[in-house]
């Protein structure tokens, strides 16, 4: 009704659009007769416009009309007028939902080359560090004909995009401009620092490597250490899987902390030894095990403990059940791989792997000790930051994606991030067949097997999601045994990526990946680079066979297996294969469906297609992620407390950093003056002379308040774990928490200044660092705590015992 009265919001929306597209494409034929140098010019041209007092929005019709130029001389491929619509969109700071096959990547280009004419860096966010590299050598070369410079983040190195970097031969020129799309030629990257990356106009990495930067520029001595400029503009590409997916984790720089890393190997034998449902009780919903009374005795008796709180103490309990967790609900090849000795986290929603994350609060080291490899030290956390604020940095955001819809409410509420869906380019004609339900996971596979042989019969090729390695594996084997050729893609070759997907429409290709199959490189029928033959023979035997074996609990993972097929209107077909045994249905739908199709005496391998099954499935998706969001605003509401605390110390920490050596003396004296210690320290400067105290306060006051909030992000920790307990005393733990953590704030300001004085007062007349500063234990509200109880902190004695409430946090 509100649609016929006021009209389809999006309709109107992009009919406001529609004349900056007429714009663009009136410039396009003025374009096309200018020469390479001529184009080059017109950037600073823009530039010059711009500081003049232009704005962007004013120069943008003939800034994306010269971009779509550069790309069609240097890519071969022009803008069509969808992906200007979505360029415009990016602009103005919204997210593009387009379609798988849309061109994501190329539309990216127009409002980047806009938006870096302001000199202030723009980031493009990835996935991982292999999309990163990709597009800065596939679409550098649009950057570098219009004379801007573009860089590239990687885990371990960073580059510079340089044609003329090794000279490469025109083979590789024109395997570039070919095989772009997923290869990638390290001829024209050029290794650089990575000051010189983000120094770039364009810089494109991934977002673990931009907060990581983040977080250590943050932590640095000497101001020209810091690589990272001011956070201007960022275009998150995958915005769903970056900004929803990975925001329950956040990123953490830690240091070792030796002392509970010994206890996991006795873990290790100690678990197996334990029943479930006797000695400890599993809830797969929340992902949580805890260890019933029996099993806490059982492990008493089996560590010749009388009572294990008391002997060990509530910290080493909780490793303990870390370690319970590692066994019960953590498998080897679904949520982790064992790689070069290390556990390597497979990231549940994308299926690639995570290098350089651990699990927190004992966790990883309990995997450790189960799989036998080093038990890594456990660590203490020097900073933090989760996703949500650490683009929130930013002065625009945007992001693209093929499926932002479905959580478009999270992204508003969060991030104030309007979703559009863009139109297609051709009229999808994929067809999405409904999901056939087996009784068990037997018959399920014993079906997709069967459908494999038969597409594969016909050369139509076939892509099937798993959701696991151990399932990705399990089905090569049996395509194997049954003599089907295939390719197998998980987190354990994920190097192939790009080839494996690639090929993946070539006519009788067969292809098993896990969830990063939703993602990344376009699959062309026929193959890549594109044969018109192929690509005919192709969608004569019915185009790209989507095969999905289990539904995951999020929607749009879903969404984006089906968005393979049906790119640039190819024909394509789309089908779930799912048994009453997947986790989905067995954890969250109950035991219903399967006492059903018991009843009914279905056969194993007979499918059921019903539309109450369906409609069921997809109510416990979204109750899922109805969860999975509260979960992830329960992170942010908590570490919203911490990141005003965050600002102000990384603010304090700066003007530190920038303050000129009067300014930074000035500022000492002050704190002299308040600490009535000006004669004290008039003293000691003349002493070890005006400059060498000087430089000596900036060091000790970076390490101190560096030190003290070290303490602070720990207390913090405490304090959440203490607040929640006064919600059964019918108080809000959150509102507690926020109040503690201020008074804790405070107290560490305070303490900082007090304790920069003092170290500076002490330092020795060669001006040597000062003594570490030693910690003074703020009071924490634990509620109700007996005097002669172990400490809440979880605190021990060097013999192991813990510390009663009354020599430690009770004092």
């Amino acid at each position: 009704m509100l649609t016929r009265i006021f009209g389809d919001e999006n309709k109107n929306y992009f009919k406001k659009l529609q004349p900056a597209v007429d714009a663009i494409n009136a410039l396009e034929k003025d374009f096309q007769g200018l020469s390479d140098e001529q184009l080059k010019a017109k950037t600073g041209e823009f530039k010059q416009r711009l500081g003049n007092g232009a704005s962007l929005d004013g120069i943008l019709s003939e800034a994306f009309a010269l971009a779509r130029e550069a790309a069609r001389r240097n890519l071969g491929q022009r803008h069509f007028d969808v992906q200007l619509m979505g360029g415009i969109v990016l602009h103005q700071g919204k997210i593009a939902e387009m379609k798988t096959g849309e061109g994501k990547t190329l539309t990216a280009t127009l409002p980047v080359y806009l938006n870096a004419l302001a000199g202030l860096g723009v980031h493009l966010v990835t996935v991982n560090d292999y999309l990163a590299r990709r597009d800065c050598v596939w679409m550098g070369q649009v950057y570098f004909a219009l004379g801007l410079s573009t860089g590239c983040i990687n885990h371990d190195q960073s580059f510079l995009y340089d044609p003329e970097y090794k000279k490469a031969q025109e083979t590789k020129d024109t395997m570039r401009d070919n095989l772009g799309s997923f290869h990638i030629s390290q001829d024209f990257l050029r290794p650089c620092s990575r000051k010189d990356a983000y120094a770039a106009d364009i810089t494109y990495g991934t977002n673990n490597e931009f907060g990581f930067d983040y977080l250590r520029d943050n932590m640095v001595y000497r101001l020209e250490d810091q690589v990272q400029r001011e956070p201007y503009f960022a275009i998150i590409d995958e915005v769903d899987s970056i900004l929803i997916d990975e925001a329950r984790t956040p990123l953490i720089i830690s240091a070792p902390d030796e002392e509970s890393s010994k206890w996991y190997q006795d873990f290790a034998r100690i678990i197996p030894q334990l029943k479930p449902e006797d000695d400890y009780k599993v809830d797969e919903k929340d992902r949580a095990a805890t260890l019933t009374e029996g099993g806490v005795a059982k492990v008493e008796r089996i560590m010749g403990m009388d009572n294990i709180y008391e002997e060990k103490g509530v910290k080493y309990l909780h490793h303990l059940e870390q370690a319970l967790r590692a066994q019960a609900l953590y498998r080897l090849d679904r949520d982790y791989v064992v790689r070069d000795g290390e556990i390597v986290i497979i990231d549940e929603f994308t299926g690639r792997l995570m290098p350089g994350r651990r699990w927190s609060g004992g966790l990883h080291q309990a995997i450790e000790a189960k799989e036998g490899v080093k038990v890594q030290p456990e660590s203490l956390t020097l900073a933090s930051i989760t996703f949500q604020n650490l683009f929130r940095t930013y002065k625009k955001l945007a992001g693209m994606t093929g499926t932002a819809l479905t959580s478009a409410e999270e992204f508003d509420t969060v991030y104030h991030l309007d979703s559009i869906p863009i139109p297609t380019n051709k009229k999808l004609v994929r067809a999405d067949l409904p999901d056939r339900i087996y009784k068990n996971e037997r018959g399920k596979f014993s079906a997709v097997i069967n459908e494999i042989k038969e597409r594969n019969r016909l050369g139509q090729p076939v892509l099937v999601g798993t959701r696991s390695v151990e399932k990705n594996e399990y089905l090569g084997k049996l395509l194997e045994r049954e003599g089907v050729k295939h390719e197998i893609l998980n987190a354990k070759n994920h190097e192939r990526e790009g080839e494996i997907i690639a090929q993946a429409g070539r006519y009788g290709a067969v292809t098993i990946a896990t969830n990063m199959a939703g993602r990344g490189v376009d699959i062309i029928l026929g193959g890549n680079p594109p044969d018109p033959e192929e690509g005919r023979r192709v969608c004569e035997a019915g185009g790209l066979f989507i095969m999905g074996t289990e539904r995951h609990e999020a929607r749009r993972i879903d969404n984006q297996l089906r968005g393979r097929g049906g790119r640039q209107g190819d024909p394509g077909t789309t089908q779930f294969f799912i048994s009453a045994e997947d986790d989905l249905l067995r954890i969250f739908a109950g035991d219903q469906m399967k006492k059903l199709m018991e009843m009914l005496k279905v056969p194993e391998d007979q499918p059921i297609e019903s539309g109450m099954l369906t409609k069921r499935i997809e109510e416990a998706q979204t109750k899922i992620e109805g969860s999975n969001f509260d979960a992830r605003k329960h992170l942010l509401d908590y570490d919203s407390v911490l990141n005003k605390h965050r600002e102000v110390v990384y603010k304090k920490r700066r003007e530190f950093l920038e303050k000129n050596s009067e300014d930074f003396r000035a500022y000492i004296l002050d704190l002299a003056a308040r600490g009535n210690a000006v004669e004290q320290y008039s003293q000691k400067e003349a002493q070890v002379g005006k400059d060498n105290m000087t430089q000596a306060a900036r060091f000790i006051a970076l390490k101190t308040i560096d030190f003290f909030w070290q303490e602070h992000l720990e207390l913090m920790d405490n304090v959440r774990d203490a607040t929640r307990l006064r919600a059964y005393g019918q108080q809000d733990p959150l509102v507690e928490y926020k109040n503690e953590a201020n008074k804790q704030f405070r107290a560490l300001l305070e303490t900082v200044e007090a304790n920069i004085l003092q170290n500076l007062l002490n330092i020795s007349n060669n001006a040597a660092a000062a003594p570490q500063p030693q910690p003074k234990k703020p009071a924490i509200n634990y509620g109700k705590v007996d005097r002669n109880d172990p400490c809440p902190c979880g605190a021990k004695k060097e013999d192991g015992r813990p510390i009663k409430y009354k020599h430690c946090h009770g004092k």
